[in-house]
Order: C-alpha cells, then structure tokens, then sequence
C-alpha cells in the first residue's frame, strides 16, 4: 500500500469513527473534509439540526426522518470555517447521494473517497452523483470493504 492509499484508509476510518456519533436507528453516516495539504478542514455525521429535538418518534419515522435530516456531506460543509476548493471528500458507509454531490461540487470539493457500499434504496440517487461528479470533474474513488478492513 502506498502513502497516498494509508492517508485514505486513515480518513475513512476516521470518517467511520464520526458515524458512530449519530443517532440515526437504522444507518448511521460520517464525512471527512482534507485539504490538498492533508489537513482536516471539517468533520460532519448525519442528524437532526442543532437545536432540534431528536426525539424517538422523528428518528424511528422514516419519512419524518428523512425530512428532518441533514446528511454528514452537509454538516461537514457547513461547519467548515475555510473554502474547500481542491480538497477531498471522505464518507462512510455509502458514497454522497446526488444532493450532497452537488454541493460537494458547489463548495469545490475536488475528490470524494468512500467505500464500495450500496443501497438498494439509493441506487438511482448514487447514479445521478456519480454522472454529476463525471460531469464536474471530481474524481471518484471507492474503496473494496473486505473483511480485514474498515469492519
């Protein structure tokens, strides 16, 4: 494995660390925002807004839920307190659904690093990312989950 692969390992595992802060019952998301110098620029894990109850009902409802949520793209877009053009993407599980790829494209997010999770649910919405990344210019790398890593 060479140094560029160990950084990516590192952030995704550190992007699966932040997934564990989530409340969300049934899947729980964490990104990673690197600049081009291998500094982190911000983190973010999927929830309820800041200040919003997160009460059993809203996170065990799935359409309340996923009105509700702000995805770990976002959070981590938001709280970063620098521009973020040329700087990577990290995300576990699962790769940006095509609402957060296109914000990673408005704030200049250069490279999106994930893992090779898919679900089914998401499928088209994973599609549409990956053609819009295509279309932007953002390279996309998806790493194999095997059972030695990131488990």
């Amino acid at each position: 494995m060479d140094n560029e692969e160990k950084w990516h390992h590192r952030y995704l595992e550190l992007a699966k660390l932040v997934s564990t802060w989530s409340k969300d019952p049934s899947t729980k998301c964490g990104a990673v925002i690197v600049n081009p110098n291998n500094e982190i620029v911000s983190i973010g894990f999927n929830g309820l807004p800041k200040d919003v109850t997160d009460d059993h009902h809203r996170l065990h409802t799935r359409e309340t839920k996923l009105e509700m949520i702000i995805h770990a793209e976002q959070n981590a877009i938001v709280f970063a307190r620098q521009p973020l053009h040329n700087c990577t993407m990290y995300t576990w599980p699962m790769h940006a659904c095509s609402h957060c790829a296109g914000l990673m494209i408005q704030a200049g997010i250069k490279q999106h690093v994930t893992t090779t999770k898919n679900l089914d649910r998401w499928t088209t919405s994973f599609a549409l990312a990956r053609q819009m990344f295509k279309e932007a210019n953002v390279k996309l790398l998806q790493l194999v989950r095997n059972d030695h890593e990131f488990e």
